[in-house]
């Protein structure tokens, strides 16, 4: 068997990195989303099936923001500017988003919680965030999101002094087709 020759085994090598380097920027997405949720890092928030069950006393504001991508044509708005809660009390909050065009279009929200070391303690119980929605020509939604702050924010050090907490959302257009696909039933598992 002839023997490479160096142009030939650095070509194979920068090959191999460049598909290292690919395989390793998409384990890069979901490992930072790991990491942020694991550790409320950048205002990434915790999620939860039920808030706690006794409330502190001391109270917390939370305001809401709401806003899209340059490019999406939807209207998206706060229902409400802000609540006043305990802290470990159950909130409900509604955003609004209106399709004003002649044409069904797919958007997405991400979201952020600043101060950023309050992302670790806003809890979501459940959120519209992260789940394509598919707006009919002129439809308008009203989405909800319930969440908590939750009460060992007493015990941070830096964290105990917040008493003001904003919850923003942006919302991006996304291909309708991947929306559909997102929200199409899994007919892989069987129905009990």
């Amino acid at each position: 068997m002839a023997s490479l020759t160096p142009e030939r085994k650095t070509a194979r090598w920068l090959v191999l990195v460049a598909v290292v380097m690919v395989g390793l920027s998409f384990a890069a997405v979901p490992f930072y989303s790991w990491f942020c949720k694991t550790t409320g890092y950048a205002g990434t928030t915790s999620v939860s099936k039920h808030a706690p069950d006794k409330p502190l006393d001391q109270m917390v504001t939370v305001r809401f923001d709401a806003s899209k991508d340059r490019d999406m044509p939807w209207t998206f708005k706060a229902v409400q500017n802000s609540m006043k809660l305990k802290i470990g009390e159950t909130g409900l909050a509604f955003f609004e988003a209106t399709n004003p065009t002649d044409h069904v279009i797919a958007g997405q929200a991400s979201y952020n919680v600043t101060p950023d070391q309050a992302g670790g303690y806003f809890t979501k119980i459940a959120c519209f965030c992260f789940t394509a929605q598919i707006l009919q020509p002129g439809q308008t939604v009203q989405m909800p999101v319930t969440f908590y702050v939750d009460p060992s924010i007493v015990q941070d050090r830096e964290a105990k002094y917040i008493n003001e907490i904003t919850l923003s959302y942006t919302f991006h257009e996304i291909p309708l087709d991947v929306a559909e696909a997102a929200l199409a039933p899994d007919t892989s598992k069987p129905i009990n």
